[in-house]
This record gives C-alpha cells, structure tokens and sequence, in this order.
C-alpha cells in the first residue's frame, strides 16, 4: 500500500509550486503531537524572516526520518533527486576538500527540506557569492552545568557593550535550547580563521570583565559553573542552528531572535513552532534589518594582535580539524604529561 501523500501550494519568487510531502501524518514530536505536515505549515508561515536569515547560503540539514526519539543524519550535499528550486553551492572544507554544499533560496526549498526529514537547520556564516569570508560575526554563549540561561543574559549584554566598543552591533537570539546566540553583520573582507580570530579576541575581553561568569576555556573540566563563550563556531563549516529553526527538543522550540529590550524577560522555552507564527505576526521580525550596516572587525583583529603580543596565542580548533598553526595541544589538560610535549605545543 502506498505511503499517504498530499501536495502543498506554495508561492514563491516564480509563482506558485507544488510540493510533495509524504507521511505527512508522522509524529515528528510525540510529546506534542507535531506532525511532519504541522512542521511544513510552520515553515512556510516563517518562510520571510527565515530566509532573510538562513537563505542565499550553504546550509546543513539535520535529518530525522522518523521523530525526534529517532536517529538522525546531517546532509549538505544535494541528494539524489533534489528539484531544480533547490540550489548547491561548491564550498572549500578544512580538510581542503571541495563538494557542492545546499542553499536555500525561496519558500518551496525549505518545504522540500522537510520533505526530506529535516528539522534543524544550519547554515554557514557565508554567503553563497563568497563562501570563504563570512558576513556574519558568531558568538554562541553556552551555559555549562550549574548555570542556564538567566546565567546567559548578563553576559550577552555584556558582550553587546565589548562588541560596540570595537565598532560593531549586535544582534541576539535565542538558540531554542539553553544558550543565546549574539550575531553581528560584517562586511565579507575576511575569510573565517580572521573572524574566528576576531571573536576570541571579543570573547576574552568579555572574559576580563566577567571571570567568575564566563570562560574561554576550551576543556570542559576548566569551565566551572561559567558561561562558555564557544569561539570555534565561528570556524568554517562549524554551524548552529539557524534562526527560526525549530529544535529537535521535546518541547518544539524554535531558535528565535529576540530585541535586546526584551531579553531580560525572555523564556526560551514559550517559542515554539506553535507559538512563533503568531509572535512574527503581532510583533514583527526583530532581525528585519540585520543587514542593512554590516560593520568591521579590524578593531578585534588589532585587540587580537595585541593579545598575542602580550602572550595570548592561539586557541584549540575542534578535534575533527586539521592540526592549525600555533595551536595548543590537543589533549585535555589533566592528562597532559609535560614532558611529552615541546614549548610550541608539538609532541616530541
């Protein structure tokens, strides 16, 4: 017997398309009830501000072919089949590896997406035109154990003042579980290891100001009862996920981009695939003109230079890396024996 199927209208940039969506009845958030057609109406009721933030740029989908409770499985490469709406993009990976990466473009590409199963989505701080130099500034403040979101909001303020002080504005949003994201625009004038560079230096003068609250430390048994300020997701290929997109939480919320008024006030958990349609119809998109003044970094760049100067070198890259120039050791730090290892972070 054939699978049940129902094809959606939706209107796009070209008129209108069809798209099918399978199993349209399948519990995708059995808690709830959220089903994977509930999912495709969401996506089509946010489809705007979803775009503005997450379209016209390399995008990894993180798949679930049953629910939530189930296995999943990233896709960046276009599958098999994928309509002609559907864009690709080549990107360069760390490795130096080179593959057609997916991008998103109009209404009808995110509908497909979750035909294929995809719940969360997470695309590059790069856009399509110019996939090596962001034009996003990435911050993800991660709340360690002992710690949770309320622990969050007075460091992102913070970090909204360091972040002003180098000539940039920011941008916040919640990441739909326990963490905030701060974004800044910037002009695409440098490729991500420059960006990365830049956000370590914003992320330790946040952590000169704030040392009992927030921490750099790479290590999870250095962080303490502290806000992680993850620099490494401002390397290339490292994502989170987007704005609007939903969580593959048991709650179904949505990493939803919030004004810096209303922050203090914020419950992460109320924004939900249910609720955030109506949230962006009564108030609007509070990243509508995120950017509109894209700003620069030269100013983190000159604190990062600085701090090397005065000792502060370079920061570990994720194990899944390719061993990066002046990097530390890779080996968690009570297991370190110094004798195996030269000044300059080499094994013997």
């Amino acid at each position: 017997m054939a699978s049940e199927r129902i094809t959606l209208t939706v209107p796009g940039p070209d008129g209108d398309r069809e798209v099918g969506l399978s199993s349209p009845n399948r519990v995708l958030w059995p808690e709830l009830g959220i089903t994977k057609h509930e999912l495709a109406e969401y996506v089509l009721a946010v489809s705007g501000p979803f775009l503005a933030a997450n379209g016209d740029r390399p995008v990894s989908l993180e798949r679930y072919p049953e629910s939530i409770d189930g296995e999943s499985f990233f896709s960046k490469n276009p599958p098999k089949g994928t309509p002609g709406y559907v864009e690709a993009v080549t990107v360069t990976y760390n490795s130096g590896r080179r593959h057609p990466q997916l991008v998103l473009t109009e209404p009808a590409a995110i509908v497909w997406a979750v035909q294929m199963n995809t719940i969360v989505f997470h695309p590059w701080a790069s856009l399509a035109g110019d996939t090596d130099n962001p034009v996003e500034l990435r911050i993800d403040l991660d709340p360690q154990p002992g710690t949770d979101f309320s622990d969050a909001v007075p460091a992102a303020h913070a970090l909204r003042e360091v972040l002003r002080e180098a000539g940039l504005e920011a941008w916040v949003k919640t990441s739909g579980n326990r963490g905030i994201h701060v974004f800044c625009p910037i002009e695409p004038s440098h490729e991500f290891l420059e960006v990365r560079h830049a956000v370590i230096a914003a992320a330790r003068e946040l952590e000169r100001r704030m040392p009992d609250k927030v921490t750099t430390s790479w290590w999870k048994e250095e962080r303490g009862e502290r806000i992680f300020v993850d620099f490494n997701q401002a390397n290339r290929d490292r994502t989170m996920a987007g704005a609007y997109s939903p969580r593959a939480l048991p709650t179904a919320t949505v990493a939803t981009p919030v004004t810096w008024d209303e922050l203090d006030g914020v419950d992460p958990a109320a924004f939900t695939i249910r609720s955030v349609p109506e949230r962006l119809a009564s108030t609007g998109d509070p990243w509508d003109a995120f950017l509109d003044r894209p700003g620069r970094i030269d100013t983190l760049l000159e604190w990062w230079e600085r701090d090397l100067s005065n000792g502060l070198g370079e920061l570990p890259f994720p194990p899944d890396f390719p061993k990066m120039p002046g990097e530390p050791p890779r080996v968690q730090p009570s297991k370190k024996n110094p004798e195996n290892w030269t000044e300059d972070g080499q094994a013997r």
